[in-house]
């Protein structure tokens, strides 16, 4: 087995696909890559821990057909130092020989033999623009929880009824939602996914190398038992679904309002920055809102004290609330938008973040952010 191919070209492939090996593998054989230059001329990269595939189909300028199962990080580190010189790759025995201009390297093989089957792509089902699916992806996953003893809140749910598609992601202490158009082979599909979230938002990231993503699902939700997977670019990768289980987090998301705030997000951004400098970890933000403005505080008990004043568009009674100021930090960042809106119920109940002014007449915006305030002592 040999092949060639550009320096760039098989560095960034090997790279993507070392993303998804496993830190400790169950097995040695899990820490190997698998390349494998088919009859057609076409080099296939790929990694497999059980749980998570990926696998990265290339053009080698010229190639013999074989298998070989390597280190997969050595194999990362190696091509990332590589010079810019087009890559030899070669089997020898029981070793593999990379080379590029004046480097040389020599790897231990693996036992190709004891390296698991990849699991077919499910049936696909249809497709959304990459971009925006990375984008809706990200700000979902600001809100998965981190807690691995609570495994249906380390989850995006993905919701799929004809041409739309909603992901939702829980920690108990804030909820973002977002709805995204795409195109499915079958416009009355109904399905429902639990993909486990650290997986899923990786996945997205990398996924924009095409234009658009197509979408394969293998079970509609119903026992956890299924699986999903992404194709985009050359690139293909499958993950098993979680149970599907999740909070009906529909019901928390408020739909009459007492109060309306429209503020500048990035100097927002900054500001709570700011203020948030002498707060220890679980020391809130306050927010003060009042006609044309709102005043923001955080103190580290009698130690330091922070106030600073926005301009803010306000519409409504005065209402004081506090929130943890990273969630609060991290809900602004993933809003995408110039104009920040925070809409309440009152002080104890959660507000409603989300992005841009829009009418009166307004319609639900595709991506809301629920955030629970901080019980204000006093």
């Amino acid at each position: 087995m040999m092949f060639r191919v550009d320096r760039d070209v098989l560095a960034e492939a090997v790279a993507w696909t070392a993303r998804r090996l496993p830190t400790r593998p169950s097995q040695p054989v899990l820490a190997g890559m698998r390349l494998e230059v088919t009859e057609e001329q076409q080099l296939k990269l790929s990694s497999f821990d059980y749980e998570v595939s990926a696998e990265v189909t290339l053009e080698p300028q010229v190639g013999e057909p074989g298998v070989v199962l390597v280190s997969g990080r050595l194999l990362a580190e190696i091509t990332k130092a590589l010079p810019a010189h087009p890559v030899d790759f070669t089997v020898d025995g029981s070793k593999a020989v990379v080379t590029c201009g004046n480097s040389r390297f020599t790897l231990q093989t693996m036992p190709v033999d004891e390296y698991p089957s990849l699991p077919a792509m499910p049936p696909a089902a249809g497709l959304v623009g990459s971009d925006v699916f990375a984008s809706a992806v990200a700000q979902v996953a600001v809100a998965v929880g981190k807690d691995d003893t609570l495994p249906m809140l380390t989850g995006v749910r993905m919701e799929i009824e004809g041409d739309t598609i909603t992901l939702a992601a829980t920690d108990r202490y804030r909820l973002a939602v977002r709805e995204l158009k795409w195109q499915p082979q079958d416009a009355d599909i109904s399905a429902v996914a639990m993909i486990p979230g650290r997986t899923l938002a990786d996945m997205a990231k990398t996924l924009t190398t095409g234009a658009e993503v197509e979408i394969a699902l293998s079970s509609t939700g119903g026992t956890g038992e299924g699986m999903i997977g992404f194709t985009s670019g050359g690139r293909r990768t499958t993950t098993r679904l979680l149970d599907p289980e999740f909070p009906k987090y529909r019901s928390l998301l408020p739909t009459e309002f007492s109060a309306r705030a429209d503020l500048a997000t990035g100097p927002f951004v900054e500001a709570v920055k700011r203020v948030a400098l002498v707060a220890e970890r679980n020391t809130p933000v306050r927010l003060a809102f009042t006609q044309g403005e709102v005043v923001l505080e955080a103190a580290s008990g009698d130690e330091a004290q922070a106030v600073e004043v926005l301009p803010a568009e306000f519409d409504g009674e005065d209402i004081n609330i506090a929130f943890n100021h990273q969630f609060l930090l991290e809900g602004l960042q993933a809003i995408d938008s110039d104009v920040a809106r925070m809409q309440f119920t009152t002080a104890t109940k959660p507000a409603i973040l989300t992005g841009g002014k829009t009418t009166e007449d307004e319609e639900v915006p595709d991506y809301r952010y629920l955030i629970m305030p901080i019980r204000l002592s006093g």
